[in-house]
């Protein structure tokens, strides 16, 4: 018995479009092993990179320079992350201006984490930007920026219920957002149920799918934890005795992800955002399974000049 699967038509990779997060660094080696993340997977044409930041952040300067560098060095979109937390409304709109006079014109507006880490209680700052909604609606008198916003496929876990949740997601869209990407998630299914309930309460914007390949289970575990995201027994055991064997992990993380692409592939989804950790060889080798090569990108941009 045979059937015609979406996920190996020779043309499965010009047809998907992906973005990569990056996190910010905080020494001068982590930032050129973050440059060096940049380089190799700019050739595969992401819709966008990103690199995450709080506003009030210690590593606001090397994040602002790693932006302006992608900017300048590269053909990527880089969108600039913007956080609610520890900083005034003026703060974060001094931080708007800067990044628009460097050319930035695409953001990610969360309201982030309490200061004192995932799982904590979060509390306003005095005079700040209460909530992500309300930093979508302060970019958007700035400019029409494109801006991305967080949804949660397993729900916020300070959310008392999905209802709450999807709400707020909605005063985000009406304030003004582009398209939503997704918390981290291991069950396709539920990111299905997920988009069906946003698309049931009149959000219509692209839900991209967050996939984070998982470069090291048990640091990815403590953080679920802590985030209210579920990790099947299924997945479990993919990484079961694989603590001290670093190159296996590897291999199992890279094939991990990419099935849970794939599969989402065959229900529909052509957009996806990688939570990249900064390991630039597994995010290059999920694209290289899903299709997306440097070679084709390649090709695309020549025949596009010969045309010309």
């Amino acid at each position: 018995m045979s059937f015609f699967r979406q996920s190996r038509r020779a043309d499965l990779g010009s047809n998907i479009k992906v973005s990569f997060e990056f996190f910010p660094p905080k020494t001068e080696v982590m930032e050129e092993r973050l440059w060096e993340t940049v380089t190799r997977l700019a050739p595969l044409n992401p819709e966008f990179v990103s690199v995450t930041y709080g506003a009030g952040g210690s590593t606001r300067e090397r994040t602002a320079r790693t932006i302006k560098r992608i900017l300048t060095e590269t053909d990527v979109n880089a969108a600039a992350h913007l956080t609610c937390v520890d900083a005034t409304k003026e703060e974060v709109d001094t931080v708007i201006r800067e990044f628009a006079a460097m050319g930035v014109n695409r953001f990610v507006a969360l309201r982030g984490d309490p200061a004192s880490g995932v799982g904590a209680h979060y509390k306003p700052t005095p005079g700040g930007y209460e909530n992500g909604a309300e930093l979508v609606a302060g970019l958007k008198a700035f400019a029409d920026f494109d801006i991305s916003v967080s949804a949660y496929p397993e729900k916020h876990p300070e959310s008392p219920d999905f209802a709450t949740d999807i709400d707020m997601l909605k005063r985000k869209v009406d304030n003004g957002a582009t398209r939503a990407i997704t918390q981290f998630f291991f069950e396709n299914d539920q990111y299905e149920r997920y988009v069906e309930k946003v698309r049931r309460a009149g959000i219509y914007i692209p839900i991209l799918p967050g996939i984070l390949p998982i470069h090291n289970f048990t640091q990815v575990t403590n953080f679920c934890s802590k985030a209210g995201t579920h990790i099947p027994t299924w997945l479990a055991e993919r990484f079961d005795g694989l603590q001290n064997d670093e190159q296996t992990h590897a291999l199992v993380a890279s094939a991990v992800a990419a099935e849970q692409v794939l599969d989402l592939v065959e229900r529909g989804v052509q957009d996806f955002h990688f939570y990249t950790m900064n390991r630039a060889d597994l995010a290059f080798a999920i694209c290289h399974l899903i299709g997306i090569r440097p070679e084709a990108v390649a090709l695309q941009s020549n025949l596009a000049g010969a045309a010309a």
